[in-house]
């Protein structure tokens, strides 16, 4: 089963006259500590399910499946050696022949490896695994991606979960490495800081995906062409998470199996730079997508400054003895208060031109779904550049 993330209303049908025979929990490749994840969440997504289109939102158990041969496993590098080989077999061995590894310019054999273990290896341009993801779509020469570190953390056979929600319909598809996180996976600050950019993410984007940052993703290639991407470093993640709830991309959260990097490898990540980048990648992107969020956090906090300096000034005026008067305090004060009270009422008016915008957009998509499906009905059964009947 899978996760859906788009907006749901509370609950209304009665769960006694529902029928969930033709729905299933994967557990057929998950240990029995993962079984209980997978039946704790069903049980959770029943309730909210009741109140959806089934068709929209659930994987029924006669679902139909893509193949590997339509996928493209891509895996961006920079000095894997010691585990890309192991990646790039296991994913063999589930049936994907199909495997681009993009690499950042290694110099410990990464690519030599990956050439032996039978993937495409392109050398990248630039720098960076944002650089790399955006310039490996110039290779892929099929419809979906299913998207991977090369660090040995992910299990191939994850890879069939990841893709079911793509058969049904969905567009991108999160792996979620909380589901299952294997001890060692992760660091203590690094857990703290996914959670606090998981919850930063909720607050300000709306959506909840439980797992923004993971580097196990499956998504089609058209609906990768719609996002606007612009991050070389490891933001990306956050930008594809970002980019998928501003323009409406349909996305599932799958429960994967995350596990620690093998023995002699190093990571690549550097937990306080680049969480310092992703964050600020977060507060950025709100600009477009929730101004209210992005003018109203600064202006509060200079009209909350700006009160505390009045007060302060306040109180040295009118209660103490003897009187001290603070000009230039009063003025910041002021100031700020000013400053604080038109970022709020600017976040307001983008606010509304925003939702506008988004109404203008969802009717325009409307009229060019309603003007093919007429020109598709006119047009049934014969060449379009015929004689009209």
């Amino acid at each position: 089963m899978f996760r859906v993330s788009e907006g749901l209303s509370e609950p209304t049908a009665d769960m006694a006259t529902l029928d969930w025979s033709g729905y299933s929990i994967r557990t057929d490749r998950t240990s029995h500590v993962h079984e209980s994840l997978y039946q704790k969440r069903f049980y959770r997504r029943r309730v909210q399910l009741a109140a959806m289109d089934p068709v929209e939102t659930v994987v029924a158990a006669d679902a139909a499946s893509i193949s590997p041969d339509e996928v493209c496993v891509l895996v961006p590098t920079y000095d894997e050696a010691e585990t890309i080989g192991g990646v790039i077999a296991g994913f063999r061995r589930e049936g994907f022949t199909n495997v681009l590894v993009v690499d950042g310019g290694s110099t410990d054999g990464t690519r030599d490896i990956a050439t032996e273990h039978g993937a495409r290896v392109v050398v990248q341009s630039g720098s960076g695994k944002g650089q790399a993801v955006r310039e490996a779509l110039d290779y892929v020469d099929v419809d979906y991606v299913l998207m991977v570190d090369g660090d040995g953390t992910y299990r191939p056979e994850d890879a069939a979960l990841m893709l079911e929600p793509l058969a049904e319909g969905y567009e991108h598809v999160i792996g979620d490495r909380f589901a299952d996180m294997k001890n060692g996976a992760m660091t203590r600050l690094n857990k703290v800081g996914n959670g606090f950019t998981n919850r930063a993410f909720s607050l300000i984007h709306g959506d909840d995906y439980q797992d923004i940052l993971s580097g196990y993703r499956a998504f089609s290639r058209e609906s990768f062409e719609r996002l606007n991407l612009t991050a070389d470093g490891f933001g990306i993640e956050t930008q594809m998470a970002v980019e998928c709830a501003k323009h409406g991309v349909r996305t599932a959260v799958v429960p994967i199996t995350y596990r620690p990097r093998p023995d002699g490898s190093d990571t690549n990540l550097h937990p306080i730079r680049d969480g310092g980048i992703i964050f600020l990648e977060l507060y950025r992107r709100a600009k477009t997508n929730n101004p209210l969020f992005y003018f109203g956090s600064v202006g509060f906090a200079s009209t909350f400054a700006g009160l505390l300096l009045a007060a302060y000034v306040g109180y040295e005026w009118f209660i103490r003895v003897p009187r001290i008067s603070h000009e230039v305090l009063a003025v910041v004060a002021a100031a700020a208060i000013l400053f604080g009270v038109q970022l709020l009422m600017f976040g307001v008016l983008s606010d509304m031109i925003l939702s506008l915008h988004r109404e203008q957009v969802d009717r325009l998509e409307q009229l060019e779904r309603r003007g093919k499906s007429e020109y598709e009905h006119e047009f049934e059964g014969r060449d379009p550049f015929d004689e009209p009947r």
